[in-house]
């Protein structure tokens, strides 16, 4: 969505200054040099010549710009074919002819994050927040705490969901990876209350389910994780879902 904006501002810029144009090559055009002032037909020729020029770097410009975005939307239909090694390419042409635009850094952050290159999207993590004025896109930002979560750098994942449930409480995903960030470092009462907070929203929330019953196994309360997948029978989950909550009840009953 941010690139489609970025295209749609760019064809209104390029739209403005072709109008510009116009305006200033008939303006020049209106101006009439008699025979005692040459030096207005000078002037003419002269004019003329910068509007050429300013044409022809805005025509470059838009090039590179409509270049730029092609690259970049190209990277996310690669994505959504599952073909991360040319979304990667495609997103690094974008940052490498445009590195001043935020969709970009995060498309080749989406690209990186796809083929688990989590360090060194974490590494672009300065250059989007000098884009962005300190702040984040959402769907950067949950790349980002996941991103810290595979590095097992939990103590990261937490600013950063916290940030985000803050600025959206609806979004379930960050609650859920924070929660799965506290069972890592043992914080199970905090695991505990967050998986509990999602399920009373959402109870067909899949991974939330298995949080909370992860929670109640490893502190040692097999019972009451088997009760936790035995009562996803009351909701709507796909047959993969129960799939995996039958092979986690197998597991706990060990």
């Amino acid at each position: 969505m941010e690139i489609v904006r970025f295209i749609f501002l760019t064809v209104l810029k390029t739209l403005g200054l072709i109008f510009l144009g116009l305006l200033a090559a008939k303006a020049v055009s209106g101006l009439s040099a008699g025979q005692a002032e040459k030096w207005l037909t000078w002037l003419q020729r002269v004019a003329y010549a910068l509007i050429v020029g300013l044409a022809v770097l805005n025509a470059y410009n838009l090039g590179n710009d409509i270049a730029a975005a092609n690259y970049a939307w190209a990277s996310q239909r690669n994505l959504a074919q599952a073909q991360p090694g040319r979304a990667y390419s495609n997103a690094l042409r974008a940052v490498e002819m445009r590195p001043g635009v935020a969709p970009y850094w995060e498309a080749l952050a989406d690209a990186k994050f796809a083929q688990q290159q989590f360090a060194s999207m974490v590494a672009d993590l300065p250059v989007l927040l000098t884009l962005g004025a300190g702040k984040l896109s959402e769907g950067f930002g949950f790349h980002l705490a996941s991103a810290y979560y595979f590095l097992a750098q939990y103590d990261k994942v937490i600013p950063v969901t916290q940030q985000m449930t803050r600025e959206n409480p609806g979004y379930a995903a960050p609650y859920v990876l924070e929660g799965y960030s506290r069972l890592a470092q043992r914080q199970y009462l905090e695991a505990e209350r967050i998986f509990l907070a999602v399920l009373q929203k959402d109870p067909n929330q899949q991974a939330a389910v298995e949080g909370l019953a992860h929670v109640y196994f490893l502190t040692g309360n097999r019972a009451r994780a088997l009760g936790v997948l035995t009562e996803t029978s009351k909701f709507s989950f796909s047959p993969e879902a129960r799939q995996r909550f039958e092979a986690l009840k197998a597991l706990y009953a060990q």
